[in-house]
């Protein structure tokens, strides 16, 4: 996560943005079963994970549909601009289908 007061740059190219806290135990599950893989996973190098804390500081120039504030909350960015979202954490076995049809459905192409 980013430490409270540091600002990004908004991401360039396709990133994941994972709107996330530190008491959410649905979060810890992410990080415990997805996390230690997401790098090396097609949707991984596809779009690499940006961890943002729900309260903030957001990169400068997001655009966003809305602020989240479920967490965890999967926001697919292209170029800074909000290109599908996944409302909370869908468990370990369907957590690659749902968000390869999200970035499926905005365009994004996945390699092997």
């Amino acid at each position: 996560m980013l430490p409270l007061g540091v600002r990004a740059a908004p991401p360039s190219g396709w990133r994941l943005m994972m709107v996330e806290s530190p008491a959410c135990h649905h979060c810890r599950a992410w990080h415990a079963q997805i996390g230690p893989g997401y790098a090396t996973s097609a949707a991984g190098r596809a779009a690499p994970i940006l961890h943002v804390d729900v309260d903030g500081p957001y990169p400068d120039g997001l655009a966003l549909a809305r602020r989240p504030w479920i967490t965890p909350t999967f926001v697919l960015l292209s170029d800074g601009s909000e290109a599908g979202r996944i409302e909370g954490y869908v468990g370990q076995r369907y957590f690659y289908p749902v968000l390869e049809e999200m970035m499926r459905g905005a365009g994004l192409t996945l390699g092997a």
